[in-house]
C-alpha cells in the first residue's frame, strides 16, 4: 500500500484551490509540493506517477486522515505524547544558533592545526563561590598580573603565587598542547593571546588565570612507532645509565644489521606493556609524549626508519616508525570535531548562550531590576517547606521581565521553583541568581519553541506530515493490517473466492522405491497394481524392514532429479537404476495452493481487498469536490 504524507502550506487563495474534500481545501500549489517530493523519493520509474494520477492517490490519503480525524484518533493521550516526542526531535536544531555551531566548528579546526606552549597562574575559586570570594580572587589575580607586567618573571611569579598543585613542580609551564586538551575559556585564551604576550585575567571553572604564551607551532599530526627501551633506575649513578645505554647500542647494532625489530623488542625491551606487541606504541601526537621521546620519532622522515638509542630520562630508547597520519582536510575532521563539541559542555554552553543572546534581542527583552532583586531577597523565607510558598503579602502579579509584549511574574518564578527539587535549592544570594538566569533562558526558550509553526513553513509542514502519516498508520492498522490477520472467517471466505490466484504447477504425486534385486522390483509393482499398500508388501512378500528404499511426497518440476528423469526429460540420476526402481504415482495438473501454503499472499491481498472495499465507503461517506478549472493546469505541470 502506497503511503502519502502531507505538509502544511499557507492558507488556501480561493483561485488556487484544486480539491475540496469537506470543507478542507488543497491549492493547486501544495498539491505539486506533496506531489514532487512524494515522486522524488520513488526510484523506480515504473512506479513514478503523473500529476493526474497522483491526485486519485492524494484523494485516498485525505480522505483516510479525515475518517481518522473524526474517530478521534488524533485526541487520544498516546497520539498526543508520541506526536509531542516528534516535535521535541524535530524541533531541537530549531532551538540553537546553528551559525554560532558552524562557526565553533570552523574555529575547532583552525585551532587543531597549530599547538600552543604557555604558562599559567591560578587562584582558585570554591565551587559556588560567593561574589566576596569571587572578588578577592579577581582583585588577587591583578595584582599578579600587575607584578608580572611590570618585571616579575612569569614562572618565577607562578612558583610563589598560583594555587594550582603543579605549579610548584612545573613553575606554571604546561607545555604544549592543542584543542580539546585543556577547558574551553583556558583554551580560547591560549590562543588567542598574542605571542610572548599576557593575557588579562579570565575565569574558568576552577578560579581565576593569568597565561603567557611562549611559543606557537604547526601541528603535525599523530605517528606511529615501536620501540625497545632498556630502562635505568630513577636516581641512576653514571655507572647504570652507562650500562644501560651500552646494551641499547648493541641492540642498535644488531636492528641496524638487519635483525628483526619485533623479535628483539619482544625479547630485550623493558617495557613490557609496548614489548608483548613487537615494541609497537599506541598512535600519538607530539604534544602527547614527552618531548625528550617525541622529539627523535618525529624527526624521523619516514616509515622504516630507526632513530639511534635517545635518552629520554627514563631510560634509553630506539624508535622505529611505523606511520604517521598528517592532520585530516576540514571536511573529513567535519564530523567528528562536530560530535566531539556537542559533548564538549564549556562548547555548547557559550553556543546556548549566545543563542540565549539573539532571542532576547529579538523579543526586546527587557529585565526590571528592581523587582527581581526584591524577589530574590525574599525568595530564601519561600523555600523553607516541602514546597515553595509566597507569602499572602506578596505581589504575585508583579513583573520580574518582560518580552515579545509577555509579562513575566513572581508567581510564574514561584511555579518554576515548585518543579525542582526542594532539598537541591541553595539559598545563597549567588546560587539563586544563577537560578534566576536558568528561569530567564528557560522562559524565552518555551516561547520560542512555541513560535516554530509560525516562524518556519518548513518546521510547521513536517510536522503536520508526522501528524497526518501517524493517523493513516493507526486507522490503517486498525481497519485493515489488523482485520486481515485477525478476522479468520473473512480470510476463509476472502481465499475461497480468490484461491484459483495461487496455483501449484503440474506436479507428481506418489512414492519412489528403490529396490535391492529386478526380481524384488518386479513383485512390489504387480502387488502395488493391484491395490495392495506398501506397508502390506513387506509383510505379503516376507520382505525385511529397511529392505526397501522409499520416498513418498509431491514434487515439481526440479525438486526431484528422479521426478525430472521420469516427467521432463531430465538425465538419469547416477545412483538411480531403472531395473530396480519404481515409480508409482501420477502427474496433477494445476491446483490452488492451500490456504496454509499461501497466508502470507491471500492477507495481502485481503489487506488490499480491504482497503479498496473502504476507500469506496469513504467517497461515498464524504464530499470530494474538484476544481476542473484548476485540475487541468495539472497537465502542464
Amino acid at each position: 500500500m502506497l503511503m502519502v504524507v502531507l505538509s502544511g502550506s499557507a492558507a488556501p487563495q480561493k483561485k488556487n484551490v484544486l480539491l475540496t474534500i469537506e470543507k478542507e481545501k488543497t491549492t493547486l500549489d501544495e498539491f505539486m509540493r506533496i506531489y514532487e517530493r512524494n515522486n522524488s523519493n520513488i526510484q523506480d520509474s515504473v512506479n513514478k506517477k503523473n500529476a493526474r494520477e497522483y491526485l486519485d492517490l492524494f484523494i485516498n490519503f485525505k480522505l483516510k486522515v479525515l475518517a481518522a480525524k473524526k474517530s478521534g484518533m488524533d485526541t487520544t493521550r498516546a497520539f498526543r505524547d508520541e506526536l509531542a516526542g516528534y516535535r521535541t526531535e524535530l524541533a531541537t536544531p530549531y532551538l540553537t544558533d546553528l551559525s554560532y555551531n558552524d562557526k565553533t566548528v570552523a574555529e575547532t579546526y583552525d585551532r587543531m592545526l597549530k599547538e600552543v606552549h604557555a604558562s599559567h597562574i591560578m587562584v582558585k575559586l570554591a565551587e559556588n563561590p560567593s561574589p566576596e570570594d569571587t572578588l578577592t580572587a579577581f582583585r588577587e589575580i591583578t595584582r599578579i598580573r600587575d607584578l608580572v607586567i611590570n618585571g616579575t618573571d612569569f614562572n618565577e611569579a607562578a612558583s610563589k603565587f598560583s594555587q594550582d598543585p603543579s605549579a610548584q613542580a612545573n613553575a606554571g609551564d604546561l607545555g604544549w598542547f592543542t584543542v580539546f586538551q585543556m577547558v574551553y575559556p583556558f583554551e580560547t585564551m591560549a590562543y588567542t593571546t598574542p605571542l610572548g604576550a599576557v593575557s588579562p585575567p579570565f575565569k574558568t571553572q576552577f578560579g581565576y588565570h593569568i597565561l603567557k604564551v611562549h611559543e606557537f607551532r604547526k601541528a603535525e599530526g599523530e605517528i606511529h612507532v615501536a620501540h625497545i627501551m632498556k630502562m635505568y633506575p630513577q636516581n641512576a649513578t653514571p655507572e647504570q645509565k652507562e650500562k644501560a645505554r651500552r646494551t641499547a647500542d648493541s641492540l642498535y647494532t644488531l636492528v641496524v644489521s638487519g635483525a628483526d625489530f619485533a623479535e628483539l623488542a619482544k625479547k630485550y625491551s623493558d617495557d613490557q606493556r609496548s614489548a608483548e606487541k613487537g615494541g609497537e606504541m599506541p598512535w600519538f601526537s607530539r604534544n602527547r609524549m614527552i618531548p625528550e621521546f617525541a622529539g627523535p620519532a618525529f624527526a624521523l622522515a619516514k616509515d622504516g626508519d630507526i632513530s639511534k638509542p635517545t635518552d629520554s630520562g627514563f631510560g634509553f630508547h630506539i624508535i622505529k616508525r611505523l606511520g604517521l597520519k598528517a592532520v585530516p582536510p576540514f571536511e573529513e575532521a567535519k564530523e567528528e570535531l562536530t560530535q566531539r563539541i556537542k559533548h564538549d559542555r564549556d562548547r555548547m554552553t557559550e553556543s546556548q548562550e549566545a543563542f540565549y543572546h539573539k532571542l532576547k534581542n529579538l523579543y526586546q527583552f527587557t529585565p526590571r531590576k528592581a523587582a527581581i532583586s526584591g524577589a530574590l531577597k525574599t525568595t530564601s523565607s519561600w523555600l523553607s517547606g516541602d514546597q515553595p510558598q509566597i507569602p499572602v503579602t506578596a505581589d504575585k502579579k508583579l513583573a520580574l521581565f518582560t518580552f515579545a509584549q509577555k509579562s513575566v511574574t513572581t508567581q510564574d518564578w514561584a511555579d518554576f521553583l515548585r518543579k525542582r527539587e526542594i532539598k537541591s535549592l541553595s539559598t545563597d544570594s549567588a546560587s539563586l541568581q544563577q537560578l534566576f538566569k536558568v528561569f530567564e533562558d528557560e522562559t524565552i526558550l518555551a516561547y520560542e519553541n512555541s513560535q516554530l509553526e509560525n516562524k518556519y513553513p518548513e518546521f510547521r509542514s513536517l510536522m503536520e506530515e508526522y501528524h497526518d502519516g501517524m493517523l493513516l498508520f493507526d486507522i490503517s492498522e486498525k481497519l485493515i493490517w489488523q482485520k486481515a490477520s485477525t478476522d479468520s472467517a473473512g480470510l476463509v471466505k476472502f481465499y475461497e473466492t480468490n484461491k484459483q490466484k495461487y496455483l501449484w504447477p503440474e506436479r507428481f504425486k506418489g512414492t519412489i522405491i528403490q529396490c535391492y534385486s529386478p526380481q524384488i522390483r518386479d513383485e512390489v509393482e504387480k502387488n502395488l497394481e493391484k491395490g495392495i499398500l506398501l506397508e502390506e508388501i513387506y509383510d505379503f512378500m516376507h520382505l525385511p524392514k529397511g529392505s526397501l528404499n522409499v520416498r513418498e511426497g509431491v514434487w515439481g518440476k526440479g525438486e526431484d532429479p528422479v521426478v525430472d528423469y521420469y516427467y521432463w526429460n531430465g538425465p538419469r540420476p547416477v545412483e538411480w537404476v531403472d531395473r530396480t526402481g519404481i515409480m508409482f504415482g501420477k502427474l496433477t495438473g494445476p491446483e490452488p495452493k492451500a490456504l496454509e501454503d499461501v497466508r502470507g499472499y491471500h492477507i495481502a491481498d485481503y489487506q488490499q481487498f480491504l482497503e479498496e472495499q473502504w476507500i469506496r465507503e469513504l467517497r461515498g461517506k464524504y464530499k470530494v469536490k474538484i476544481n476542473k478549472k484548476t485540475e487541468e493546469m495539472l497537465a502542464n505541470e
